[in-house]
């Protein structure tokens, strides 16, 4: 029997996780356009002289005030709506846990690794800036988050040409990036708790549990309790998103005899477009809309607070990710795949610089009791996501034209004989050359015959 070979970084993906990644990219990138629309919509609504009726719409209360659920649009907004976008967050964590990359913990120690680096390194760039400058240290958290949506709609845009593994690795690092916001989330933006409702919260969670395992079915009896779970949690004191983690999380993502796909899958299927379409999009409208002029974009880059977070997401985010992948792959097993080079590496981890969605609201978490400075750093959010989406776009788009470049190469036929030119030279760049596609030609011979199911011989025999 043969040794199981080890796990590459960013190595060659099973068919059925390239499909899942294809899909989840797909929409992911419809979600990250709606976004930038949404934004820009807030953006202009609240910098027009419209901007009277912008803050009238935000601050209209509606809802129960007897169950402590009287809360303006943009509460709604961020406390309900948000739950729906870390309800999938939670199932997309299990569905790696149980199926994905991180089931294997080989596999998964680089993007953990890179993950945690990537969020580490922003809070401590933060804290110099902050600490030099005598700012608050409130704000450690708000450069910390990534924005898949948008990351990922931006290298759906720009990247076309680079290889489909980088998109699984951005794809798998914000999965456990989410996770580690949410636990921030809920360890450090943890208002006085009410133990009854938490009490309550946790008991309507055990039932929720339970329901799925007796194998109870109908959306009339989950999404009522659901609701009931979100109301107790936020009248708990922890943020309410925190309640759709839990019941993401309960979901069952593992396909059992007959089944085509697993609960977890159908309802994220069923619930994304309302993640993506109607609540992210939502939030970004009634939390983007901060006013901007030459001298409050000019206050970003001179304040503590926010330049800490500007500096955060752009240098923080690109050093911790590219230094945590290199330093797992020094000190560790994981491989880079032989296809790829570092400059990739490093242009996906600036693009993880995007920290749209969750940064606003850890600003808003981090600042709730001084509204100005809440709306400096969601400016500082918007400036920093901004510079650093150019940044990777730009880095993207050298990388695209270096594999080109190398496609265009191997097409060359000048002489018009129906051979390439480049197997007519005779120089060492050509043999190092035709040893490298070899390497490739061989790589996408064994991929498609493990798509068709073909042998292990006749994967390992190159093309």
């Amino acid at each position: 029997m043969s040794a199981p070979t080890d796990r590459k970084f960013l190595g060659l993906l099973s068919l059925p996780e390239r499909r899942y990644i294809a899909d989840a990219l797909r929409t992911e990138t419809v979600g990250g356009v709606l976004l930038l629309l949404a934004a820009v919509a807030a953006l202009i609504w609240a910098n027009t002289p419209a901007a009277d009726g912008y803050k009238a719409v935000q601050d209209f209360h509606i809802g129960p005030s007897a169950l402590g659920l009287d809360l303006s649009i943009q509460h709604w907004a961020a406390d309900g709506l948000l739950a729906i976008f870390f309800f999938v967050a939670g199932i997309e964590l299990k569905r790696e846990l149980v199926a994905g990359e991180l089931r294997d913990p080989k596999a998964a120690a680089l993007p953990v690794i890179a993950a945690i680096c990537g969020m580490a390194a922003p809070a401590v760039v933060y804290t110099l800036v902050n600490t030099l400058g005598n700012g608050s240290m409130d704000g450690w958290a708000v450069p910390t988050a990534t924005d898949i949506a948008f990351a990922l709609a931006v290298l759906a845009v720009i990247g076309t040409s680079l290889p489909s593994a980088l998109r699984a690795f951005l794809l798998t690092l914000a999965v456990v990036d989410d996770l580690f916001a949410i636990l921030i989330i809920a360890i450090f933006f943890t208002s006085d708790l009410n133990f009854a409702a938490l009490g309550g919260a946790i008991a309507g969670l055990v039932v929720f549990w339970l329901l799925l395992r007796k194998e109870v079915h109908g959306w009339y009896v989950y999404v009522p309790l659901a609701l009931v779970i979100w109301g107790l949690m936020y009248n708990s004191g922890v943020h309410a998103t925190i309640a759709g983690v839990a019941i993401g999380l309960m979901l069952r993502c593992t396909t059992r005899e007959g089944e085509k796909h697993s609960p977890g899958e159908h309802i994220e299927h069923l619930v994304r477009p309302l993640s993506a379409g109607l609540a992210v999009p939502l939030f970004a409208l009634f939390s983007a809309g901060v006013s901007v002029s030459g001298g409050a974009i000019g206050d970003v880059f001179t304040q503590p607070v926010t330049l800490g977070v500007v500096l955060g997401l752009v240098v923080g985010k690109a050093i911790g990710i590219f230094g945590g992948t290199w330093l797992a792959a020094r000190f560790t097993r994981a491989e880079l795949n032989p296809d790829l080079t570092w400059p990739d590496v490093f242009a996906v981890a600036s693009l993880a610089g995007i920290g749209f969605t969750v940064s606003l609201l850890i600003g808003e978490l981090a600042f709730a009791g001084d509204a100005a400075l809440t709306d400096e750093v969601k400016a500082a959010v918007l400036i920093g996501s901004l510079i650093a989406a150019v940044l990777a776009s730009v880095l993207l788009k050298l990388r695209v034209r270096r594999y080109q470049s190398l496609i265009a190469d191997e097409e060359r036929d000048e002489d018009q004989d129906g051979v390439p030119d480049i197997y007519e030279q005779d120089n060492p760049a050509y043999h190092l050359r035709m040893a490298e596609i070899y390497e490739k030609k061989a790589s996408e011979h064994r991929e498609r015959a493990r798509a068709a199911g073909a042998s292990r011989d006749d994967a390992d025999r190159p093309a």
